[in-house]
């Protein structure tokens, strides 16, 4: 949804290609999905493609979960395991 606009696709999907995340989420960023356990870092989306389809199977799904406070210790307190690319953009930023 986030590459085309066509048949079937609604506002939110237009404002969420526009502006990179989920409009629900447009001030949170870590998302986690229930079914795995796993959280997303929202602004590694635009430069991950695989983030990017694993945020958009999740919206599609409805089954995330937003954290409060929105930090990766707060993810991590729940039980959800960062995803991989979180693991690399902490690896990159200690290098």
């Amino acid at each position: 949804m986030r590459d085309r606009i066509g048949p079937g696709t609604g506002p939110d999907d237009y404002i969420q290609r526009l502006v990179g995340r989920p409009t629900r989420f447009e001030h949170n960023q870590y998302l986690g999905d229930k079914r795995t356990q796993v959280v997303y870092d929202l602004d590694l989306a635009d430069s991950d493609p695989d983030v990017a389809a694993a945020v958009d199977d999740l919206m599609a799904s409805e089954h995330f979960a937003a954290f409060g406070p929105d930090t990766l210790a707060e993810a991590r307190n729940r039980g959800y395991r960062p995803h991989k690319s979180i693991k690399r953009a902490l690896a990159s930023e200690e290098a």
